[in-house]
């Protein structure tokens, strides 16, 4: 059976923290408990395999014309397939239909962005209410790894 994606619903929330939670444990994904899904749940898109939840990724709005791509993952043993290509290209597509101008990343995976046409930015110029909502909640904070990206739509 092919991927298929669709949008997730409350139901999905049991499979999804399962799906993410080795990634948590790694600091790679910030953790969200299951009100945190539940309230964003119309932002997320999930990938299956024969009905197995095998990724997911949200678009989460920051201001009328800047959204990002957070919480990507895909299930370890599927990595590699253009299953995260296609979940980030949904989300762009989604923030095209809402007429987003920009989306952003934060990731340790810069090249796989890069080749998305993500292009590397300074943190500095990252929205302040985007480093204090989220990143004082990341394991590795102050000390921050990770590199920005954005995409212009």
């Amino acid at each position: 059976m092919p991927l298929t994606y669709r949008k997730a619903t409350l139901l999905d929330i049991p499979a999804m923290q399962v799906l993410v939670s080795p990634e948590i444990e790694s600091g790679v994904i910030l953790k969200r408990n299951n009100d945190e899904v539940a309230t964003n749940i119309r932002s997320y898109q999930l990938a299956f395999e024969d009905g197995k939840l095998v990724g997911f990724c949200a678009l989460h709005i920051h201001t009328t014309t800047l959204g990002e791509v957070r919480s990507l993952i895909v299930d370890a043993s599927m990595r590699g397939m253009g299953i995260g290509t296609g979940l980030v290209q949904r989300a762009l597509e989604e923030a095209k239909e809402l007429g987003l101008k920009e989306v952003l990343a934060l990731t340790y995976q810069q090249a796989f962005f890069e080749h998305l046409d993500f292009k590397e930015i300074p943190k500095e110029s990252l929205p302040e209410h985007k480093i204090w909502a989220d990143c004082i909640n990341c394991k590795h904070f102050p000390v921050c790894n990770e590199v920005s990206l954005i995409h212009s739509i």
